[in-house]
């Protein structure tokens, strides 16, 4: 494999990362999930082609995890009100 390859992507990956501090959580789980899914598709082909495919399909599942996440909040929040309630 291309050692080139590899260490650009580990680079890419931890410098998109560093800057989550001020982001929302969406922006992280999104930004977190690209870099992965870029970083794993690009290790497994060694094609950049494929690597942003993987950012793509990455950003995809980390935005359906923040949806998922924000719905089990909701319903925890939703329960609390409604045990104060009683």
């Amino acid at each position: 494999m291309n050692r080139k390859f590899l260490v650009s992507c580990a680079l890419i990956s931890s410098m998109a990362l560093t800057g989550c501090a001020s982001m929302s959580d969406t922006e992280r789980r999104v930004a977190t999930g690209a870099a992965i899914g870029g970083a794993t598709a690009g290790v497994v082909s060694g094609s950049w082609g494929w690597a942003a495919a993987g950012a793509a399909a990455g950003a995809a599942g980390g935005y359906l995890y923040d949806q998922s996440k924000k719905n089990e909040q909701r319903a925890y929040n939703q329960g609390v009100k409604d045990g104060q309630k009683k």
